[in-house]
């Protein structure tokens, strides 16, 4: 691919998907700086990975599931187990939840139960969808979602949160 049409690739892939890949890895992964790396590791393999998708939403997906796959690595590395990083003392600015706000509580949920509910309320996919990005049977899907809002309901119902359903 000539530099030029790299350059547009890139920036079009910038713009059009970055904000949502950085919200998706943060969901996951709970750190700004994380997310970050994650969201531009992604962005370089499509960039060198040269595929022409049949349509945006496909683009779209294939971008998703590549992002979510890395967030599982980068939890699964032995060196994010054995170490503490900077992000844990120094203070963050970016995507901080509101205090006792729905999505702190949805941060503190397993990251098996958080990874459904955001590609779910904040991607929009239907748990089909879901259901091909993870490795999942759909029932499994909606099973997760099910404990997720269950979970949900019961700690924002201890914080006042009062008539949830």
């Amino acid at each position: 691919m000539e530099t030029r049409e790299n350059e547009q690739l890139a920036r079009r892939l910038v713009e059009t998907y970055s904000d949502q890949l950085l919200r998706v890895a943060y969901s996951i992964l709970n750190s700004v700086h994380d997310a970050q790396d994650v969201c531009q590791e992604v962005l370089l393999k499509r960039l060198d990975c040269g595929v022409l998708f049949d349509s945006p939403e496909h683009e779209r997906a294939w971008l998703v599931r590549v992002t979510v796959n890395a967030c599982k690595n980068l939890r699964r590395s032995p060196w994010r187990t054995r170490t503490v990083g900077l992000d844990t003392v120094a203070e963050q600015t970016a995507f901080q939840p509101e205090q006792g706000g729905v999505l702190e509580e949805v941060q503190r949920l397993p990251p098996k139960y958080r990874e459904v509910l955001v590609l779910y309320y904040y991607m929009g996919y239907d748990t089909n969808e879901i259901a091909d990005m993870l490795g999942l049977r759909p029932e499994a899907v909606r099973a997760r979602m099910s404990r997720a809002r269950q979970k949900l309901k019961v700690e924002l119902e201890g914080q006042g949160y009062g008539g949830l359903s």
